[in-house]
């Protein structure tokens, strides 16, 4: 740093203004400083910044899943704002519930932020102890950011939608996960569909409601179940566009249409649901990770309280849903 400063003709504690981002410099000292730095191949210390700082400059994020569509989205936002503000990221994987038993990132990272944590594990106070900044996806809890979407109105949407074509006998494919972690998600979104049918008097016949795992196959699994009853829906809300991929290849195997035969909403608006010509309930799984990481930062970096948000969710109409044969 005495290098950058003496090549750029200003102090050492100009340069670490005007390469941190923080205090007051012009934007012409700060592009002396950064021609100098780049010069000279400065690369800050993150050990001495921390040491100054009293921060580790780094976020640790505990996640089930890597490789499933909606968590790398969820993890593609988060590493954007903090790419931005200059901190590094610490990944956990924990689809099991034992981090909690240890949280190995304590004393390694300024704040921590959990898509795996349920209000009801007896685990939210071992986190709250940490001591540090704690953000949670999907879940309000007292003391941590949060940031989720409307399950609820979000599944009202797509029901209403199927309502508002003409469909009265509308199947449901839940979302249950493999995952040890008692996520709310699927409740939420059965709530919705069971609350849309009520207001349209309609009586919720469980026999339509099939459980569907996570996944294209979990997807076929139910469809084959549903499609095997002898007064089958005319119509299918799906929790999650990748099972509702499974239930297309399904009525195609079983030479149905759709949506003549049977109309199909997923949720998600998955990148691949374009392609499937799908019908589906966006919800935005980018941002729920940038504003969840945003508020994080705003208590590591500006000792803010801690933030809630809800954000919406859209109807994206496709291919899949039509009015039901007369």
């Amino acid at each position: 740093m005495q290098d950058v400063a003496a090549l750029a003709g200003v102090s050492t504690a100009t340069v670490s203004r005007a390469l941190s981002g923080q205090g007051s410099v012009s934007p012409r000292t700060r592009e002396k400083v950064l021609r100098a730095a780049q010069e000279l191949k400065y690369i800050a210390s993150p050990s001495a910044s921390s040491l100054a700082s009293g921060r580790m400059s780094t976020v640790g994020v505990v996640t089930p899943y890597i490789s499933r569509w909606f968590f790398a989205e969820v993890l593609n936002g988060i590493e954007h704002v903090l790419q931005n503000a200059r901190f590094d990221l610490v990944l956990y994987i924990d689809n099991d519930g034992r981090l909690f038993q240890s949280l190995p990132m304590k004393r390694r990272v300024d704040a921590v932020l959990f898509l795996t944590l349920p209000s009801d594990t007896p685990d939210v106070a071992g986190v709250a102890s940490l001591g540090i900044p704690v953000g949670s996806l999907g879940v309000e809890i007292p003391g941590f950011s949060s940031v989720k979407i409307d399950d609820v109105g979000g599944a009202k949407l797509a029901v209403n939608h199927l309502l508002g074509l003409g469909h009265r006998r509308i199947g449901m494919v839940t979302l249950e996960s493999a995952s040890a972690f008692n996520f709310s998600t699927p409740q939420d979104r059965t709530d919705g569909y069971r609350q849309a049918l009520r207001a349209a008097g309609i009586k919720v016949d469980p026999s339509l409601i099939v459980k569907g795992h996570s996944s294209i196959e979990g997807g076929r699994e139910a469809a084959t179940q549903l499609l095997g009853m002898a007064n089958r829906p005319t119509a299918l809300f799906v929790q999650s566009d990748e099972m509702a991929m499974g239930v297309l290849q399904t009525l195609r195997r079983v030479g149905l249409r759709c949506p003549e035969d049977i109309s199909v909403i997923g949720f998600d608006n998955h990148e691949l649901s374009s392609v499937f010509d799908l019908t589906t309930v966006a919800q935005p799984a980018f941002d729920q990770g940038a504003q969840l990481a945003t508020f994080i930062l705003n208590q590591v970096m500006e000792g803010a309280s801690p933030q809630q948000a809800v954000l919406g969710t859209q109807l994206i109409l496709r291919g899949t849903t039509a009015p039901p044969l007369p």
